[in-house]
């Protein structure tokens, strides 16, 4: 009767195990896709920026040619 109560007491701290390895990787995947999100808004941005410097240095550009 021992082996048989250690045996379900081990299973049982196993899936204990399992679950809090489970939230951890939840919580670190859901920290990296609001990283992720983070990083697309500020790359967004940037295009932005480098957009509109390169319409102002097309626009300077041909006013030299002028």
């Amino acid at each position: 009767m021992f082996w048989a109560m250690l045996a379900i007491a081990v299973g049982f701290l196993g899936l204990l195990v399992l679950g809090v390895l489970a939230v951890r990787v939840f919580v670190a995947a859901d920290r990296l896709g609001r990283q992720v999100s983070e990083a697309a808004r500020l790359v967004g941005g940037a295009a932005e920026d480098l957009e509109r410097a390169a319409e102002g240095a097309a626009r300077a550009g041909s006013d030299l040619r002028r």
